[in-house]
């Protein structure tokens, strides 16, 4: 009950706070991973949180699910059609040199085998603009810049994911002895991918009978009653349920478009509620003995994977693009760890490898400093945009752009999900 109270209150002050954070370097979605490590064992104690509470394995699955699927829904395939380049080049190429370039430092200054540095590199992988919204969410900056940036979040959590399984399966301690762990995995994916298509389209077929159909009031509760059966269908048939959502959001979002548009204030709130929620016991799990615990290579590692390994990957994969250089700089730079690695760094603690408490220390250390300086850094980024402090006021979101800042290429995805949050989370 003590820990529903501190939600509660932690909640309570981000909702106040939000129209401060809006146009200022607070972020929410830190004030929750601070709330969490401050009420935990590690400084007042109110809440007692362990690596093997259950509270940690249930709230990690929820709020997965709950972002992937909301996620999926954000993916538009005629603008991935119109306007793909950009991306695919971040996530084809970019996002694989973030992968082996993380795997390497890993590797090398702590000490870990090849197998979890890799998974490590692909659990740190997945970024989130969210925690760096002051970009992503305003129409001064301009719209090829955020179409990438939201396009490449959207899509990279579910590219990470079995990636991450597999590299969980493999530093198993049955993976030197089997491989039947590996083709477990791989059916466990075929199958939540197979579930995930499958049962949009049923709904889909469903509506369309002639006695059947939603009322406008209860049109929203649609998704969410396939996100529920999904996920249930999911755990009892062992699918992976991650892949299911993400891959049910995109299909859903294409082929019930009225019902993705009703369920899209539903579903980013409870997305948001799923994601505070596990960054408050995220943040519990942030005690000074976990800080104590990295090496000094360690640390080498997350300044480095903050600094140079995401940045560096980016404006590779961007050369010979068609963006400035003040957009190259910007998109390098805004590449926070996403939610999603909070999430997959909770699945590595209880997986059981051998070396699961030490990655996730490297892991966990990592999210928390990129999420604090992201977070506390996407106003002055913006800011070379010619975004003022001011916009997010109401009455001054209509300010007239500099010439300079209008975008050369228009983008559909622009109206992704996440950007159209009014406040910095």
């Amino acid at each position: 009950m003590a820990l529903i109270v501190v939600f509660g209150v932690a909640l309570l002050i981000a909702v106040l706070l939000s129209g401060l954070a809006a146009r200022s370097v607070l972020s929410t979605s830190l004030l929750f991973l601070v709330g969490g490590a401050l009420v935990s064992d590690g400084f007042l104690g109110l809440i007692h949180i362990t690596p093997d509470s259950s509270i940690v394995v249930v709230t990690a699955d929820l709020a997965l699910f709950a972002v992937l699927f909301t996620d999926g829904m954000h993916v538009s395939f005629p603008a991935l059609k119109a306007a793909w380049r950009n991306p695919a080049r971040a996530l084809g190429l970019g996002m694989p040199l973030a992968f082996a370039g993380m795997a390497l430092i890993t590797h090398y200054l702590v000490g870990l085998d090849w197998t979890t540095s890799f998974l490590i590199g692909a659990v740190l992988a997945p970024t989130d603009p969210v925690f760096a919204s002051a970009i992503v969410g305003r129409k001064e900056v301009p719209a090829r810049l955020r179409q990438l940036l939201n396009v490449e979040s959207g899509i990279n959590d579910g590219l990470a994911l079995p990636v991450v399984l597999l590299f969980i399966a493999a530093a198993g301690p049955a993976a030197h002895s089997a491989e039947a762990p590996i083709g477990e995995i791989g059916l466990e994916l075929l199958l939540g991918l197979v579930f995930g298509v499958a049962a949009p389209l049923i709904v889909s077929r469903l509506v369309r009978f002639r006695l059947l159909g939603a009322e406008p009031r209860l049109q929203p509760l649609l998704p969410l009653a396939v996100g529920v059966i999904l996920y249930a269908v999911c755990h009892l048939t062992h699918a992976n349920p991650y892949l299911a959502a993400f891959s049910a959001g995109a299909v859903l979002a294409s082929v019930q478009r009225e019902a993705k548009e009703a369920f899209e204030p539903l579903g980013e709130a409870l997305a948001e509620l799923s994601k505070f929620a596990a960054l408050l016991v995220f943040g519990a799990l942030l005690t000074p003995q976990l800080f104590g615990d990295l090496s000094l290579g360690g640390y080498a590692s997350v300044v480095l994977a903050i600094v140079l390994i995401r940045p560096a990957s980016l404006l590779i994969s961007l050369i010979g693009t068609r963006f400035s250089r003040r957009e190259k700089l910007a998109a390098a730079w805004s590449g926070p760890k996403g939610f999603a690695s909070v999430v997959y760094g909770l699945l590595v603690l209880q997986s059981g490898i051998p070396r699961a408490e030490e990655a996730f220390t490297l892991i966990a250390v990592c999210i928390a400093f990129s999420i604090a300086a992201h977070s506390s850094s996407d106003v002055p980024v913006a800011r070379m945009f010619h975004v003022d402090d001011l916009v997010g006021i109401p009455g001054e979101q209509n300010r007239p752009v500099p010439p300079t800042d209008v975008p050369t290429q228009s983008s559909p995805a622009d109206t992704r999900g996440k950007e159209t949050r009014g406040a910095r989370t």
